[in-house]
């Protein structure tokens, strides 16, 4: 809508400008014959074409973990893509590859990923930070099995601490219960924009439903299971938008003051139970004013 205005301002001032032009002269010359302004034409826009990259920044250069920070026995590069993987034998829990190519700010982000496994559960974060894990006393009343689980997950998160951050993510299961919602991690605030709302936040307030974009259902319909997904991300502002194969899944205006951050880290996620593998490929950067 700003650019709109903006362009129709400049519009006004140039007509205005030829408006004054036209009366200084017509006191010297005889008046020329009326001009009919030729009229608008109204265009529909041209489809995205994810593979464009004028303007873009490769920060994953598909051959190797060059600027990309992460636990090597999780992360490796995998026929072009940048792979996650997790089993039994090895978990993961629940750790990331952090981009240290930069801390952006305003920005698109694009890229490609696929989960496989019933478990899978992985994510974007962006404008993040290091945060240190923290660890909750394990309850007594847990079974021998649970507890030992439970240490496990504390262990791993205790080995993958360097790695651990704080900030906005677009979410994304292999199931598909939670993917397109912008998820904040290590913070309090948790699920703020579920798939298929758009969401506003303020100082001391309870976030505010300001619209919807479909159904949670419909929406989920435009994902593909065990496949490539095309995934941006749009961080301008305080207002961030995450797209799944060209839908709008989820929007948040965050103008709270306490928790919105205005850059940092990009990286991803990888995180479930089972044999976990996240692939994530042409990974592509455009910053914005």
């Amino acid at each position: 809508m700003a650019l709109g205005s903006r362009s129709s301002l400049a519009f006004v001032s140039a007509a205005f400008a030829m408006c004054m032009s036209s009366s200084q002269l017509s006191a010297q010359q005889p008046a020329a014959p009326a001009h009919r302004p030729a009229p608008f034409h109204f265009v529909q826009p041209e489809p995205i074409n994810f593979d464009d990259h004028a303007g873009w920044t490769q920060i994953f250069d598909g051959k190797t973990l060059k600027n990309w920070d992460g636990d090597t026995a999780i992360w490796h590069v995998e026929n072009g893509a940048l792979v996650g993987e997790s089993s039994p034998e090895h978990p993961s829990g629940t750790t990331n590859i952090i981009w240290r190519g930069g801390e952006p700010a305003n920005f698109v982000l694009k890229l490609e990923m696929k989960l496989e496994g019933d478990g899978a559960n992985a994510g974007v974060q962006y404008r993040g930070y290091h945060v240190d894990p923290k660890f909750e006393p394990i309850p007594p009343d847990l079974t021998p099995e649970k507890q030992k689980q439970a240490q496990q997950r504390q262990d791993l998160d205790q080995k993958h601490a360097k790695w651990n951050v704080f900030g906005y993510q677009a979410d994304f299961d292999a199931k598909n219960q939670y993917t397109g919602q912008l998820y904040e991690q290590n913070s309090p605030r948790g699920i703020i924009a579920w798939r298929g709302q758009v969401v506003a936040t303020e100082p001391g307030k309870k976030p505010t439903l300001l619209a919807t974009l479909g159904t949670s259902d419909e929406l989920k319909s435009v994902i593909k299971p065990g496949e490539w997904n095309q995934v941006e991300i749009i961080a301008d502002g305080n207002t961030l938008v995450h797209i799944i194969n060209g839908r709008i899944l989820a929007v948040l205006v965050d103008t709270d003051t306490k928790f919105a951050q205005a850059k940092g880290l990009i990286a991803v996620e990888i995180e479930g139970p089972g044999k976990v593998k996240i692939s994530h490929r042409n990974i592509w950067l455009k910053k914005l004013p």
